[in-house]
């Protein structure tokens, strides 16, 4: 049976990917086909690689990858992403979807005619999966075939749509689920929750493709650059996943 994994954009909230990946390892659950945007574009490109999921949050938590990222004087946003190149180099040295272990399909939002981009094979891969994750206004667009590149989940955060004709059975995992609040806590508060409401705007739609869909209460509370709580978001999606798998009768 060749079994799908959609994963989600949600900037650290994509953590949670890592614990749902350690889940399906532990249950020894082969993933044939995996799509993902943003954060689900990293995680994907590492367990594709054959990182393993727990290793993964480590390189997250030990580089602080935030201090990694140069200040972008003169561009377009306050940070420039591609700084981080060498440290994913050292994970994916071949550089190549070719030689992943699993079959991964990426987006990005092209910037210059609006449309979304769909990548899956070629060379630069990780400057495919750093366009990925250019969160507008944070980080500097990636250049690519002289257009420029942002975040996937400005058009589609939740790229489930290439696994259909590919897969037998096809798992989400999901890191943006918001309940309802009581009052408004600032700026930072209204803007990280009207983000996390865009990009939910069709989640509904979404996941009656899928045939299990894994989604941690709350998560979509968490900011997007709260490095502090990885551990915490980690453990959360991977005792969450244990739970539906096991109701799936998946092992």
């Amino acid at each position: 049976m060749k079994i799908g994994l959609v994963l989600s954009g949600g900037g650290i909230r994509g953590i949670a990917h890592l614990g749902v990946l350690k889940a399906l390892k532990e249950k020894n659950i082969a993933i044939t086909h995996i799509t993902g945007t943003s954060a689900g574009a990293i995680a994907g490109a590492l367990y594709a690689n054959q990182v393993d999921p727990y290793d993964a949050l480590k390189i997250f938590q030990n580089t602080r990858l935030l201090r990694l990222l140069k200040l972008a004087f003169g561009k377009p946003a306050l940070l420039n992403l591609e700084s981080s190149y060498k440290l994913f180099r050292e994970y994916l040295p071949h550089d190549s979807f070719e030689q992943l272990k699993i079959p991964l399909t990426i987006t990005a939002t092209n910037f210059n005619n609006g449309k979304l981009a769909y990548f899956s094979h070629g060379e630069n891969l990780i400057k495919k999966v750093l366009a990925s994750c250019c969160i507008p206004g944070v980080f500097t667009p990636i250049v690519i075939d002289d257009n420029f590149y942002v975040d996937g989940g400005v058009l589609n955060n939740f790229p489930v749509e290439p696994l259909l004709s590919k897969c037998d059975y096809i798992i989400g995992s999901s890191c943006n689920h918001l309940s309802p609040i009581g009052g408004i806590r600032g700026i930072k508060h209204i803007l990280e929750r009207t983000a996390t409401l865009s990009v939910n705007h069709d989640i509904e739609e979404k996941i009656k493709k899928v045939d299990l869909l894994i989604e941690p209460e709350n998560l979509g509370n968490v900011g997007l650059f709260e490095i502090n709580r990885a551990e915490e978001i980690y453990w959360i999606a991977h005792e969450k996943a244990l739970k539906k798998l096991t109701e799936a009768g998946l092992s």
